[in-house]
């Protein structure tokens, strides 16, 4: 506990620097709360850049906790078979992640995913539709375990097999998807050394912008279209996939 707030009182002391985290947070919260994906999708290639210790725990373990509010909010609209099918892909993308973390490059597994997601969005958009079938939830979730656990940003191919969905069911179900694809993460980065409580004191400091950002959601999301919702989600997946290129290039 001593350790624990040493490291929020050092992130406290550098306002300039806690303010811009805070405006990133709460900016990725709110979309979140009306998309039911968005937060690392926009946080994570911000936070990369300027900001890279927030990648990817702490944004790992933000974006599971308001992912876990979404599916909340809206429970009673959640599909679990879907949930189970994506997590069993999720654990082991999550497992082959931890393990290419300590024997391989990461920079031509974020180029390749990048380019699959790219090549997803390019499809979707000339109206291919990718069945929401158990075999294709679970690849999803492989992919997304990798992604997730690397960059932090897992969303982009569960969104993509889930984009057709009323967006009251897509919202609950890909917040509980990506609650346990977090939970799972972050036990294998903890796990190997990778998750700490410094990581923990950087995700409490900046809980409150979370939340402020999530209740700002509250009246935006009634008032979206699915097909605005399915278009937001496309071009968040197209843009997170562009920054990892860029990042990785």
């Amino acid at each position: 506990m001593w350790l624990l707030g040493m490291n929020l009182l050092a992130i406290v002391q550098e306002p300039g620097a806690y303010a811009a985290m805070a405006a990133i947070i709460f900016v990725a919260a709110f979309l979140q709360g009306v998309g039911g994906v968005g937060f690392a999708m926009f946080a994570s290639p911000v936070a990369a850049v300027f900001f890279p210790e927030l990648v990817p725990g702490p944004l790992l373990s933000l974006g599971g906790f308001v992912a876990l509010m979404t599916a909340l909010r809206e429970r009673q609209h959640a599909q679990w078979p879907a949930v189970a099918q994506a997590l069993s892909g999720r654990i082991v993308g999550s497992a082959l992640a931890v393990w290419a973390m300590a024997t391989l490059s990461p920079r031509p597994i974020a180029l390749i995913f990048a380019m699959l997601i790219l090549a997803a969005v390019g499809l979707s958009v000339m109206g291919l539709r990718i069945a929401d079938n158990g075999r294709n939830m679970a690849a999803a979730g492989v992919i997304s375990g990798i992604m997730g656990t690397f960059t932090s940003i897992g969303a982009p191919a569960l969104a993509i097999v889930q984009q057709h969905k009323p967006p009251p069911a897509l919202r609950a179900t890909l917040g509980l998807m990506l609650f346990f694809g977090s939970l799972a993460s972050l036990t294998l980065l903890a796990w190997t050394g990778h998750y700490t409580t410094r990581h923990l004191g950087l995700s409490l400091a900046l809980l409150p912008f979370l939340l402020l950002g999530f209740a700002s959601s509250n009246r935006a999301r009634g008032r979206v279209s699915p097909a605005t919702v399915r278009r937001m989600l496309l071009a968040l997946c197209a843009l997170s996939a562009v920054a990892l290129l860029v990042r990785n290039v």
